[in-house]
């Protein structure tokens, strides 16, 4: 970083031109007397921004010699404008030219920095802000008792927004409200609020914790926590404290855990704390006592299907009336501009089918939007003859939801297959879409626009929810790394149902969830006999310990691991997926994990795509693996470290098409052996907040058509050697905040279709060649970003010049 140039350095010699071009009269100055007007016009114009640059000091970030330079030419034009002043009479017209020529060199220099000042005050305003935001979301220190250190960043356990349609919950909410608002000097007993599952208790919640009165009285201190059926309460203290802003430290164990939970709540707890511990499962209550203390004005709101007898504090959510399930029913099953022509012994029946269960209501709503009259009329016919009651039972709900899949089967026969695969993931996480995306791309022949577009498709049937975590969600560049998808409980509960209907050894997805050392009665027989799955995903816990059974999945083309330890172990029988073409494995613990026995990985010769996330990359060098085949690599919030050293990258990955870096927080340079893969068409390096320097190389990369370096914050220049990537199509630089400038030779990037460049906060001047762009039409930037453009661009430039959402948003951390 060069040094910072101090504003108030600049203001002795400007006020001493300005002064002086005040003292000088204009009309005796017939010589020099349009080029005196312009310069006086020019500092008049920039007086009352070096006055502001000067009452506040501020520090601008332009190179200091630079500056200095300005300051030099102030104190010779000075000496200049009082030289011309004198020599104005036309018999020193022999003195004319030489004059004139200082005179013009002047009025350039104050042209220049008359137009780059509202910029580097702009920037400078807004670049702390902008540093603060983008510090990692995953930061870690460690705490001592009694003297919490609190940072900047807040994390994941923000109160989710209720949907925007609702009925039959206002009741409940007075009641609730009623509990919460009663100032009590220690509340010691949670509230438990029951319902059977699909019923409204979640949504109750957010309603109740986005409410006026309820956000006045618990402000920041509202903690929403979702504990789901085998909770960790390590990773939850550890998410609290992120949440809080306070860093975040290993627990050596459980108790440790309990101590710190108790120290942070005793912290925050000089305000009111609102705690909502959603989703409780039978079995794991006693989880709830641990974060009873005994703290004025301190509540706990726990929701679950089950009615835990231990709980003083109970609240049971009454039935929807009928009127409200219609309004439920018609909400989802016709479209905002159509007349619900639904005969009423039909959507009688229809309601009654459902029991008045608001989820059994609007996915069976949603499932027939849309549809043709003739089908509505067959399917709410065949339903109103069922008499099973949805409420009798669990699986008596899942049946009902059963029809949904019966809908899609008829017409949507991969969508319904995108659907059963979000079953592979853990329960109630935040899963990413680009691990869908590589499934759904890799199983089903479809593009990866077509798969997102599937991901939207169950979206608007309800099926699932998409969260975009970036501001400009509405940006449409194929950048799905901060889109992540959720689901509700009972639906994944759907999946998983469906998928055991067949046989073990015959099911198409084996999804195997291992809780401690509960492990499934066949893992124990060690069968031999080979399954049939094309799709295999294990999920284990904290306290997994057990060694891997050998079983055989020779179809499986896609494995996904989702684990919780400090270190994992690939397993063995992963050798035999001679077929496998995508590998997702998740750590969901808070750091990253060793993962061992990684030289298996040579023996997949079929892999195409694989996703590591929290994972400690090993030496490929020490691996020895060759992925032949492999297309895309994604590393999510790995530590690289001497991951890439030492190795010819392009002989490990010979065919690599696409990379992507997502929160490496340790990822400082890139490897000079990436320029080596010819093959590549897109690298992505995003939110790397210590990356400072690319390759000289890179424009080695012959076939790269995407450059997307979004938030890489220490990142100063881009290398030269970009401007003959002739393939070249789309380049972001968004939120790189300490680029100075653009490669001089720009606008040799012939291809270059789309450039996002939103606060670039040093970039306040731009080479001539951007006036070379062929194929430029789109140029995604920010208020300052806009005005230097327009500067360079002529009136009837074919490029749109358009303002990005000035906001960025890190607080979606969801471990």
């Amino acid at each position: 970083m060069a040094d910072l140039f101090l504003g108030a350095a600049i203001g002795p010699p400007f006020q001493i031109l300005f002064d002086c071009l005040v003292k000088v009269p204009i009309e005796k100055a017939v010589m020099f007397k349009g080029m005196i007007i312009k310069i006086k016009q020019k500092v008049q114009a920039m007086n009352p921004l070096i006055n502001q640059i000067v009452e506040s000091n501020m520090a601008l970030d332009r190179q200091k010699s630079e500056m200095e330079e300005f300051v030099l030419k102030m104190v010779k034009g000075k000496e200049l404008v009082e030289k011309c002043d004198k020599y104005s009479n036309w018999k020193y017209m022999w003195k004319r030219h030489g004059y004139t020529t200082k005179l013009q060199d002047l009025d350039e220099s104050l042209d220049r920095l008359l137009r780059i000042l509202p910029l580097l005050i702009a920037r400078t305003t807004n670049e702390t802000h902008m540093l603060v935001k983008e510090i990692h979301a995953s930061t870690v220190g460690g705490t001592s008792q009694g003297n919490l250190r609190q940072i900047e960043v807040k994390g994941s356990c923000n109160v989710p927004e209720p949907p925007d349609f609702t009925v039959g919950l206002s009741d409940s909410l007075e009641v609730l409200k009623m509990k919460l608002l009663r100032v009590d000097d220690v509340m010691t007993e949670p509230i438990l609020v029951t319902a059977p599952p699909g019923c409204g208790k979640t949504t109750l919640i957010k309603k109740l914790c986005n409410d006026d009165q309820i956000k006045e009285k618990f402000k920041t201190n509202i903690l929403f926590v979702t504990v789901a059926k085998n909770p960790n309460l390590g990773l939850i203290v550890q998410e609290l404290y992120q949440h809080k802003g306070y860093s975040v430290s290993n627990f050596k164990d459980n108790k440790d855990s309990e101590l710190k939970l108790e120290e942070l709540l005793r912290e925050i707890g000089k305000e009111p704390v609102l705690l909502v511990l959603d989703d409780v499962w039978s079995g794991t209550e006693s989880l709830v006592e641990k974060f009873v203390f005994q703290i004025p004005d301190y509540k706990i709101l726990v929701t679950s299907r089950y009615p835990f007898p231990r709980f003083k504090h109970q609240y049971e959510m009454k039935q929807l009336s009928d009127e409200d399930a219609k309004a439920i029913f018609l909400h989802y099953a016709t479209f905002e501009d159509e007349n619900a022509a639904i005969p009423n012994d039909l959507l009688k029946k229809a309601v009654d089918y459902c029991k008045r269960v608001p989820i059994a209501l609007k996915l069976i709503g949603s499932s027939l939007r849309g549809q043709d009259p003739r089908f509505w009329h067959r399917q709410l016919k065949k339903w109103s003859t069922d008499d099973s009651s949805i409420l009798s039972s669990e699986s008596d709900l899942l049946s009902c939801l059963q029809t949904i899949l019966d809908v899609l089967d008829e017409k949507h026969a991969i969508l319904k297959e995108c659907f059963m695969d979000i079953g592979l993931f853990p329960e109630l996480r935040r899963i990413p879409a680009t691990a869908l995306i590589d499934i759904f791309a890799e199983l089903y022949g479809v593009t990866e626009d077509d798969a997102i577009t599937n991901l939207y498709e169950l979206r608007d049937r309800n099926l699932a929810n998409i969260v975009v975590t970036r501001k400009d969600a509405d940006e449409i560049d194929d950048y799905y790394s901060e889109h992540f998808v959720t689901q509700h409980g009972m639906l994944r509960e759907l999946a998983l149902h469906q998928s055991k209907q067949d046989p073990l050894e015959k099911r198409k997805r084996m999804i195997v969830e291992i809780a401690g050392e509960n492990l499934p009665q066949w893992w124990k027989k060690q069968i031999d006999q080979p399954f049939n799955a094309h799709l295999v995903a294990f999920s284990t816990d904290e306290s997994f310990t057990s060694n891997w059974c050998d079983i055989k999945v020779p179809e499986a083309k896609v494995l996904v691991l989702n684990f919780q330890t400090k270190t994992h172990a690939l397993p063995e029988f992963v050798k035999h997926m001679s077929k496998l073409k995508v590998l997702i494995i998740t750590n969901y613990s808070f750091l990253p994990a060793q993962l061992t026995n990684f030289e298996i990985l040579d023996t997949l010769t079929n892999l195409t795509r694989i996703r590591l996330e929290r994972i400690s990359i090993p030496s490929l060098k020490e691996t020895h693996i060759v992925l032949k085949k492999l297309q895309k690599l994604s590393l999510f919030m790995c530590e690289i470290g001497q991951a890439f050293s030492c190795i010819k990258i392009s002989e490990v990955f010979p065919n690599l098409e696409e990379i992507n870096f997502d929160y490496c927080n340790d990822l400082e340079t890139l490897s000079d052996g990436f320029c080596d893969l010819i093959k590549l068409k897109k690298l992505s390096i995003t939110h790397c907040h210590d990356l400072s320097s690319l390759p000289d190389d890179m424009g080695n990369l012959v076939n790269l058509q995407v450059l997307r370096l979004r938030s890489c914050i220490e990142l100063e220049k881009l290398p030269d050697s970009i401007c003959t990537l002739s393939k070249l199509t789309f380049l972001d630089i968004s939120d790189c905040i300490s680029i100075r400038n653009l490669p001089e030779n720009i606008g040799q990037l012939r291809s270059l279709r789309n450039l996002n460049m939103k606060n670039c906060w040093r970039l306040v001047e731009l080479p001539s060649s951007v006036l070379d762009f062929q194929q430029l039409k789109d140029v995604v930037c920010d208020e300052v970003l806009k005005q230097v453009w327009e500067f360079y661009l002529p009136a009837d430039a074919n490029i749109e010049l358009r303002l990005a959402k000035d906001d960025v948003n890190l607080y979606w951390l969801d471990s």
